[in-house]
Protein backbone atom coordinates (compact mmCIF):
# COMPACT_ATOMS: atom_id res chain seq x y z
CA UNK A 1 0.00 0.00 0.00
CA UNK A 2 1.10 3.57 -0.53
CA UNK A 3 2.29 5.66 2.47
CA UNK A 4 -0.49 8.13 1.64
CA UNK A 5 -3.15 5.50 2.26
CA UNK A 6 -1.47 4.20 5.40
CA UNK A 7 -0.94 7.71 6.65
CA UNK A 8 -4.56 8.73 6.09
CA UNK A 9 -5.82 5.79 8.02
CA UNK A 10 -3.23 6.31 10.77
CA UNK A 11 -4.40 9.86 11.37
CA UNK A 12 -7.98 8.69 11.60
CA UNK A 13 -6.97 6.11 14.19
CA UNK A 14 -5.08 8.75 16.14
CA UNK A 15 -8.15 10.95 16.12
CA UNK A 16 -10.21 8.09 17.47
CA UNK A 17 -7.67 7.40 20.17
CA UNK A 18 -7.67 11.06 21.19
CA UNK A 19 -11.44 10.97 21.35
CA UNK A 20 -11.18 7.83 23.41
CA UNK A 21 -8.89 9.59 25.85
CA UNK A 22 -11.23 12.58 26.11
CA UNK A 23 -14.21 10.47 27.03
CA UNK A 24 -12.34 8.00 29.18
CA UNK A 25 -13.66 9.70 32.26
CA UNK A 26 -17.25 9.58 31.11
CA UNK A 27 -17.64 5.91 31.74
CA UNK A 28 -16.70 2.43 30.73
CA UNK A 29 -19.57 2.14 28.24
CA UNK A 30 -18.29 4.99 26.06
CA UNK A 31 -14.76 3.66 26.22
CA UNK A 32 -15.98 0.23 25.15
CA UNK A 33 -17.87 1.60 22.13
CA UNK A 34 -14.97 3.71 20.90
CA UNK A 35 -12.46 0.96 21.48
CA UNK A 36 -14.55 -1.45 19.38
CA UNK A 37 -14.59 1.13 16.58
CA UNK A 38 -10.82 1.54 16.76
CA UNK A 39 -10.31 -2.22 16.61
CA UNK A 40 -12.67 -2.49 13.58
CA UNK A 41 -10.80 0.23 11.71
CA UNK A 42 -7.45 -1.34 12.54
CA UNK A 43 -8.58 -4.73 11.28
CA UNK A 44 -9.83 -3.79 7.80
CA UNK A 45 -8.26 -0.34 7.27
CA UNK A 46 -11.33 0.78 5.36
CA UNK A 47 -11.56 4.24 3.84
CA UNK A 48 -14.67 6.36 3.77
CA UNK A 49 -16.37 8.12 0.85
CA UNK A 50 -16.02 7.78 -2.88
CA UNK A 51 -12.27 8.22 -3.21
CA UNK A 52 -10.49 10.28 -5.84
CA UNK A 53 -8.66 10.02 -9.14
CA UNK A 54 -9.01 7.25 -11.71
CA UNK A 55 -7.83 3.69 -11.16
CA UNK A 56 -8.42 0.85 -13.63
CA UNK A 57 -8.82 -2.65 -12.25
CA UNK A 58 -9.25 -5.84 -14.30
CA UNK A 59 -11.65 -8.55 -13.11
CA UNK A 60 -11.16 -11.89 -14.85
CA UNK A 61 -13.77 -14.55 -15.46
CA UNK A 62 -14.05 -16.81 -12.41
CA UNK A 63 -12.36 -14.37 -10.00
CA UNK A 64 -13.53 -14.83 -6.41
CA UNK A 65 -14.24 -11.95 -4.01
CA UNK A 66 -10.88 -12.67 -2.39
CA UNK A 67 -9.08 -12.37 -5.75
CA UNK A 68 -10.92 -9.18 -6.65
CA UNK A 69 -10.13 -7.75 -3.23
CA UNK A 70 -6.44 -8.49 -3.69
CA UNK A 71 -6.47 -6.68 -7.06
CA UNK A 72 -8.23 -3.69 -5.49
CA UNK A 73 -5.72 -3.61 -2.63
CA UNK A 74 -2.78 -3.76 -5.03
CA UNK A 75 -4.23 -0.81 -6.97
CA UNK A 76 -4.79 1.29 -3.79
CA UNK A 77 -8.56 1.28 -4.25
CA UNK A 78 -9.51 -0.43 -0.98
CA UNK A 79 -7.95 -3.03 1.30
CA UNK A 80 -8.59 -6.67 0.56
CA UNK A 81 -9.96 -7.20 4.09
CA UNK A 82 -12.41 -4.31 3.82
CA UNK A 83 -13.62 -5.47 0.43
CA UNK A 84 -14.02 -9.02 1.66
CA UNK A 85 -16.20 -7.80 4.52
CA UNK A 86 -18.34 -5.67 2.18
CA UNK A 87 -18.72 -8.54 -0.28
CA UNK A 88 -19.74 -10.92 2.48
CA UNK A 89 -22.49 -8.50 3.52
CA UNK A 90 -23.84 -8.10 -0.05
CA UNK A 91 -25.45 -11.18 -1.68
CA UNK A 92 -25.03 -9.56 -5.14
CA UNK A 93 -21.23 -9.53 -4.89
CA UNK A 94 -21.05 -12.87 -6.69
CA UNK A 95 -22.51 -11.32 -9.85
CA UNK A 96 -19.54 -9.07 -10.65
CA UNK A 97 -18.79 -9.52 -14.35
CA UNK A 98 -15.32 -9.81 -15.90
CA UNK A 99 -13.97 -6.66 -17.50
CA UNK A 100 -11.93 -3.55 -16.84
CA UNK A 101 -13.47 -1.18 -14.28
CA UNK A 102 -12.84 2.52 -13.79
CA UNK A 103 -12.71 3.06 -10.00
CA UNK A 104 -11.13 5.59 -7.61
CA UNK A 105 -8.22 5.49 -5.18
CA UNK A 106 -8.92 5.25 -1.44
CA UNK A 107 -12.61 4.41 -1.70
CA UNK A 108 -14.78 2.82 0.93
CA UNK A 109 -15.26 -0.87 0.34
CA UNK A 110 -19.02 -0.42 0.00
CA UNK A 111 -18.52 2.26 -2.68
CA UNK A 112 -16.01 0.12 -4.58
CA UNK A 113 -18.40 -2.84 -4.55
CA UNK A 114 -21.27 -0.66 -5.78
CA UNK A 115 -19.16 0.54 -8.72
CA UNK A 116 -18.16 -3.01 -9.62
CA UNK A 117 -21.82 -4.01 -9.68
CA UNK A 118 -22.77 -1.08 -11.92
CA UNK A 119 -22.34 -2.03 -15.63
CA UNK A 120 -21.74 1.63 -16.48
CA UNK A 121 -18.25 1.29 -15.00
CA UNK A 122 -17.43 -1.92 -16.88
CA UNK A 123 -15.36 -1.70 -20.04
CA UNK A 124 -14.80 -4.78 -22.20
CA UNK A 125 -13.46 -5.24 -25.73
CA UNK A 126 -16.61 -5.61 -27.83
CA UNK A 127 -16.66 -6.50 -31.50
CA UNK A 128 -19.48 -7.30 -33.92
CA UNK A 129 -18.67 -9.81 -36.64
CA UNK A 130 -21.15 -9.55 -39.50
CA UNK A 131 -22.44 -12.60 -41.31
CA UNK A 132 -20.74 -13.15 -44.66
CA UNK A 133 -17.29 -11.91 -43.67
CA UNK A 134 -14.14 -13.69 -44.80
CA UNK A 135 -11.64 -14.93 -42.21
CA UNK A 136 -9.17 -12.23 -43.26
CA UNK A 137 -11.83 -9.58 -42.61
CA UNK A 138 -12.80 -11.11 -39.29
CA UNK A 139 -9.32 -11.11 -37.80
CA UNK A 140 -8.82 -7.51 -38.94
CA UNK A 141 -12.01 -6.54 -37.09
CA UNK A 142 -10.93 -8.45 -33.99
CA UNK A 143 -7.51 -6.82 -34.00
CA UNK A 144 -9.00 -3.33 -34.30
CA UNK A 145 -11.47 -3.95 -31.45
CA UNK A 146 -9.21 -5.73 -28.96
CA UNK A 147 -5.89 -4.05 -29.66
CA UNK A 148 -4.15 -7.36 -30.25
CA UNK A 149 -1.85 -7.47 -33.24
CA UNK A 150 -3.02 -8.96 -36.52
CA UNK A 151 0.04 -11.21 -36.35
CA UNK A 152 -1.32 -12.80 -33.15
CA UNK A 153 -4.48 -13.84 -34.98
CA UNK A 154 -2.58 -15.16 -37.99
CA UNK A 155 -0.48 -17.34 -35.70
CA UNK A 156 -3.58 -18.51 -33.81
CA UNK A 157 -5.30 -19.54 -37.04
CA UNK A 158 -2.55 -22.09 -37.61
CA UNK A 159 -3.11 -23.72 -34.22
CA UNK A 160 -5.84 -26.08 -35.37
CA UNK A 161 -5.95 -28.14 -32.18
CA UNK A 162 -6.59 -25.07 -30.00
CA UNK A 163 -9.27 -23.72 -32.36
CA UNK A 164 -11.30 -26.91 -31.97
CA UNK A 165 -12.10 -27.38 -35.66
CA UNK A 166 -13.72 -30.66 -36.77
CA UNK A 167 -11.49 -32.98 -38.79
CA UNK A 168 -13.54 -32.36 -41.94
CA UNK A 169 -12.42 -28.72 -41.93
CA UNK A 170 -8.87 -29.92 -42.65
CA UNK A 171 -7.43 -27.09 -40.59
CA UNK A 172 -9.24 -24.34 -42.48
CA UNK A 173 -11.24 -22.07 -40.10
CA UNK A 174 -13.05 -20.32 -42.96
CA UNK A 175 -16.78 -20.47 -42.18
CA UNK A 176 -16.37 -21.68 -38.59
CA UNK A 177 -15.97 -18.24 -36.97
CA UNK A 178 -19.57 -17.63 -35.99
CA UNK A 179 -20.81 -14.08 -36.70
CA UNK A 180 -22.14 -12.35 -33.59
CA UNK A 181 -21.31 -9.61 -31.09
CA UNK A 182 -18.63 -10.75 -28.67
CA UNK A 183 -17.31 -9.39 -25.40
CA UNK A 184 -13.87 -10.81 -24.69
CA UNK A 185 -11.98 -10.56 -21.41
CA UNK A 186 -9.17 -8.02 -21.51
CA UNK A 187 -6.57 -10.77 -21.25
CA UNK A 188 -8.22 -13.20 -23.71
CA UNK A 189 -5.63 -14.36 -26.23
CA UNK A 190 -6.22 -14.37 -29.97
CA UNK A 191 -6.45 -18.17 -29.88
CA UNK A 192 -9.02 -18.09 -27.07
CA UNK A 193 -11.18 -15.60 -28.95
CA UNK A 194 -11.12 -17.65 -32.15
CA UNK A 195 -11.81 -20.84 -30.19
CA UNK A 196 -14.90 -19.19 -28.69
CA UNK A 197 -16.19 -18.35 -32.16
CA UNK A 198 -15.55 -21.84 -33.54
CA UNK A 199 -17.23 -23.42 -30.53
CA UNK A 200 -20.29 -21.24 -31.09
CA UNK A 201 -20.58 -22.45 -34.70
CA UNK A 202 -20.35 -26.08 -33.66
CA UNK A 203 -23.00 -25.57 -30.97
CA UNK A 204 -25.42 -23.97 -33.44
CA UNK A 205 -24.87 -26.73 -36.00
CA UNK A 206 -25.53 -29.41 -33.40
CA UNK A 207 -28.74 -27.64 -32.37
CA UNK A 208 -29.87 -27.95 -36.00
CA UNK A 209 -29.26 -31.68 -35.90
CA UNK A 210 -26.12 -31.54 -38.04
CA UNK A 211 -23.72 -34.36 -37.17
CA UNK A 212 -19.99 -33.78 -37.10
CA UNK A 213 -19.44 -35.63 -40.40
CA UNK A 214 -22.03 -33.39 -42.12
CA UNK A 215 -20.75 -30.09 -40.79
CA UNK A 216 -18.36 -29.24 -43.61
CA UNK A 217 -20.96 -29.79 -46.32
CA UNK A 218 -23.77 -27.98 -44.49
CA UNK A 219 -21.55 -25.06 -43.56
CA UNK A 220 -20.27 -24.78 -47.14
CA UNK A 221 -23.82 -24.61 -48.49
CA UNK A 222 -24.77 -22.18 -45.70
CA UNK A 223 -21.90 -19.88 -46.67
CA UNK A 224 -23.14 -19.79 -50.26
CA UNK A 225 -26.68 -19.10 -49.06
CA UNK A 226 -25.31 -16.24 -46.94
CA UNK A 227 -23.63 -14.71 -49.97
CA UNK A 228 -26.39 -15.34 -52.52
CA UNK A 229 -29.71 -14.88 -50.67
CA UNK A 230 -30.58 -11.22 -50.21
CA UNK A 231 -33.75 -11.99 -48.23
CA UNK A 232 -33.85 -14.46 -45.36
CA UNK A 233 -36.94 -16.10 -46.88
CA UNK A 234 -34.97 -16.90 -50.05
CA UNK A 235 -32.26 -18.81 -48.16
CA UNK A 236 -33.97 -22.23 -47.98
CA UNK A 237 -34.85 -22.00 -51.70
CA UNK A 238 -31.25 -21.13 -52.63
CA UNK A 239 -30.12 -24.14 -50.59
CA UNK A 240 -32.58 -26.31 -52.51
CA UNK A 241 -31.25 -25.07 -55.85
CA UNK A 242 -27.72 -26.01 -54.76
CA UNK A 243 -28.87 -29.48 -53.69
CA UNK A 244 -30.86 -30.04 -56.88
CA UNK A 245 -27.97 -29.04 -59.14
CA UNK A 246 -25.50 -31.20 -57.24
CA UNK A 247 -27.88 -34.15 -57.52
CA UNK A 248 -27.87 -33.70 -61.31
CA UNK A 249 -24.10 -33.12 -61.47
CA UNK A 250 -24.72 -29.62 -62.83
CA UNK A 251 -22.07 -26.93 -62.26
CA UNK A 252 -23.30 -24.53 -59.61
CA UNK A 253 -22.14 -21.45 -61.56
CA UNK A 254 -22.28 -19.12 -58.57
CA UNK A 255 -20.82 -15.63 -58.68
CA UNK A 256 -20.18 -15.62 -54.92
CA UNK A 257 -17.72 -18.50 -55.16
CA UNK A 258 -15.86 -16.73 -57.96
CA UNK A 259 -15.55 -13.60 -55.79
CA UNK A 260 -14.10 -15.74 -53.04
CA UNK A 261 -11.67 -17.36 -55.45
CA UNK A 262 -10.44 -13.94 -56.56
CA UNK A 263 -10.80 -12.62 -52.99
CA UNK A 264 -12.16 -9.39 -54.32
CA UNK A 265 -15.43 -7.77 -53.37
CA UNK A 266 -17.05 -6.20 -56.36
CA UNK A 267 -20.05 -5.27 -58.40
CA UNK A 268 -23.26 -7.20 -59.01
CA UNK A 269 -21.49 -9.81 -61.15
CA UNK A 270 -17.89 -11.01 -61.68
CA UNK A 271 -16.08 -10.32 -64.94
CA UNK A 272 -15.52 -12.91 -67.66
CA UNK A 273 -11.87 -12.96 -66.63
CA UNK A 274 -12.86 -13.75 -63.04
CA UNK A 275 -14.95 -16.68 -64.25
CA UNK A 276 -11.85 -18.22 -65.82
CA UNK A 277 -9.87 -18.27 -62.57
CA UNK A 278 -8.37 -21.70 -61.98
CA UNK A 279 -9.61 -22.56 -58.50
CA UNK A 280 -11.68 -25.33 -56.89
CA UNK A 281 -13.89 -22.48 -55.66
CA UNK A 282 -14.72 -21.37 -59.20
CA UNK A 283 -18.03 -23.15 -59.64
CA UNK A 284 -18.24 -22.09 -63.29
CA UNK A 285 -15.37 -24.50 -64.00
CA UNK A 286 -15.53 -26.97 -61.10
CA UNK A 287 -18.46 -29.37 -61.24
CA UNK A 288 -18.94 -29.89 -57.52
CA UNK A 289 -19.47 -28.14 -54.23
CA UNK A 290 -16.45 -25.96 -53.26
CA UNK A 291 -14.03 -27.71 -50.86
CA UNK A 292 -15.10 -25.50 -47.99
CA UNK A 293 -17.12 -22.46 -46.88
CA UNK A 294 -16.62 -19.15 -48.68
CA UNK A 295 -17.55 -16.94 -45.72
CA UNK A 296 -18.88 -17.12 -42.15
CA UNK A 297 -22.62 -17.80 -42.41
CA UNK A 298 -25.12 -16.64 -39.83
CA UNK A 299 -27.71 -18.74 -38.08
CA UNK A 300 -30.49 -18.23 -40.66
CA UNK A 301 -28.19 -19.40 -43.47
CA UNK A 302 -27.23 -22.45 -41.40
CA UNK A 303 -30.91 -23.21 -40.89
CA UNK A 304 -31.55 -22.91 -44.62
CA UNK A 305 -28.70 -25.26 -45.47
CA UNK A 306 -29.76 -27.81 -42.89
CA UNK A 307 -33.44 -27.66 -43.87
CA UNK A 308 -33.93 -26.54 -47.51
CA UNK A 309 -37.41 -25.79 -48.83
CA UNK A 310 -38.79 -28.64 -50.97
CA UNK A 311 -38.92 -27.70 -54.65
CA UNK A 312 -37.71 -28.43 -58.19
CA UNK A 313 -35.83 -25.17 -58.80
CA UNK A 314 -32.54 -25.38 -60.65
CA UNK A 315 -31.88 -21.69 -61.19
CA UNK A 316 -32.13 -18.38 -59.42
CA UNK A 317 -31.05 -14.85 -60.23
CA UNK A 318 -31.20 -11.57 -58.36
CA UNK A 319 -33.10 -9.45 -60.86
CA UNK A 320 -32.75 -6.28 -58.80
CA UNK A 321 -29.46 -6.12 -56.87
CA UNK A 322 -30.58 -2.92 -55.14
CA UNK A 323 -33.66 -4.46 -53.52
CA UNK A 324 -32.40 -8.04 -53.56
CA UNK A 325 -35.48 -9.29 -55.40
CA UNK A 326 -34.72 -12.84 -56.53
CA UNK A 327 -36.54 -15.07 -59.02
CA UNK A 328 -36.33 -18.88 -59.11
CA UNK A 329 -36.83 -21.11 -62.16
CA UNK A 330 -37.22 -24.83 -62.73
CA UNK A 331 -35.84 -24.85 -66.30
CA UNK A 332 -33.45 -23.00 -68.58
CA UNK A 333 -36.16 -21.02 -70.37
CA UNK A 334 -37.35 -19.56 -67.10
CA UNK A 335 -33.79 -18.66 -66.18
CA UNK A 336 -33.26 -16.91 -69.53
CA UNK A 337 -36.31 -14.76 -68.90
CA UNK A 338 -35.08 -13.88 -65.42
CA UNK A 339 -31.60 -13.06 -66.71
CA UNK A 340 -33.16 -10.59 -69.13
CA UNK A 341 -34.70 -8.79 -66.18
CA UNK A 342 -31.28 -8.62 -64.53
CA UNK A 343 -29.64 -7.28 -67.70
CA UNK A 344 -32.39 -4.70 -68.02
CA UNK A 345 -31.64 -3.52 -64.48
CA UNK A 346 -27.94 -3.31 -65.31
CA UNK A 347 -28.67 -1.22 -68.41
CA UNK A 348 -30.50 1.34 -66.28
CA UNK A 349 -27.80 1.32 -63.57
CA UNK A 350 -24.51 1.83 -65.43
CA UNK A 351 -21.36 0.95 -63.55
CA UNK A 352 -23.09 -1.30 -61.05
CA UNK A 353 -22.85 -4.60 -62.91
Amino acid sequence: MSWRRRGGRTWRLIALLVALGLVAGTGAAAVSVLWALVISRAENNDDTGGGSGAVFVVVHGGDSSRTIGAALDKSDVVTARAFGDAAADNPQSGSIQPGTYALHANMSAVSALAMLLDPVNRKVPRVTIRAGMWTSEIISALSAATGRSLADYKVALKNHAVLGLPGSAKGNPQGYLFPSTYEFAADATAAQQLHTMVARSLVELRKLGVTRDQMQRVLTIASIVEAEASARSDGPKVARVIGNRLARAMPLQLDSTVRFASHRRGKAGPTKLDRRIRSPYNTYLAGALPPGPIDSPGLSAMQAAAHPTPGRWLYFVVVNPKTGHTRFAVDASGQVADERLFLKWCSTHPGQC
